[in-house]
């Protein structure tokens, strides 16, 4: 019988998540500036919605590169 273990999410619930907090923002993208899928972070689906909004602002406001060259 086949059984789910529950993910453990690596942003507590209560935790913001902000635009201006980049080293929290890197964990959640690729090498080459993508940001992850849900199921690969294993975030709940409104902190993804709230981490992809802070992304994209964040790259706007010139934080986030918007595609690495790197590599």
């Amino acid at each position: 019988m086949a059984y789910f273990r529950r993910r453990i999410s690596p942003i507590k619930p209560g935790d913001p998540i902000d635009y201006k907090d980049v080293d929290l923002l890197r964990k959640f993208i690729t090498e080459r500036g993508k940001i992850l899928p849900r199921r690969i972070t294993g975030l709940t689906s409104k902190q993804q919605r709230d981490l992809t909004v802070a992304i994209k602002r964040a790259r706007i406001l010139a934080l986030l590169p918007f595609i690495n060259q790197e590599g």
